[in-house]
């Protein structure tokens, strides 16, 4: 990764999807409110399907309890498979999904990888972030033991 703690936050252009797909900018939707953003190698996928972002689901009352006003899931996958995923895993306005068709805010971070030779993805990893800072950040491979939600708010 190339961003650090004690790093802003690059900004980029993702999208999400509304009625239809809107171009947005990474920072607006953060608007310096205190946040999670994590970051996962695609929608539908076992692992994140099955613990990354169930955990963020489950976990609401306690990210609340933290005072941390937004939890952001970014992927890159287009919004139509990110708004499908959140409506297979029964998101109700917990997490926002945003799709980062072309990998700009993934390759700005320095989290993109070649996943198994299927193309451009994203590492695993969640971030706090307080007024665009990095707070806490935490990156691993394969599993999500250390990225889910619980191990990453026992640490903040």
């Amino acid at each position: 990764m190339k961003v650090k703690v004690g790093d802003k936050l690059p900004d980029a252009k993702v999208f999400l999807l509304e009625k239809d797909p809107k171009e947005v900018s990474v920072k607006k939707i953060i608007n310096g409110e205190k946040t999670i953003l994590f970051g996962l190698p695609g929608a539908f996928t076992p692992t994140c399907s099955e613990k990354h972002l169930p955990s963020f689901i489950n976990a609401s009352e306690e990210i609340k309890k933290n005072g941390i006003k937004k939890v952001i899931c970014i992927s890159i996958n287009d919004p139509y498979v990110m708004d499908a995923w959140g409506k297979s895993q029964n998101l109700k306005n917990q997490i926002i999904l945003l799709a980062d068709v072309r990998g700009e805010f993934t390759k700005k971070i320095g989290a993109e990888f070649n996943w198994r030779g299927w193309g451009l993805r994203s590492m695993r990893y969640t971030m706090l972030l307080e007024n665009e800072e990095i707070k806490k950040l935490v990156v691993e491979e394969g599993k999500c033991e250390l990225t889910a939600a619980d191990s990453f708010l026992r640490e903040i």
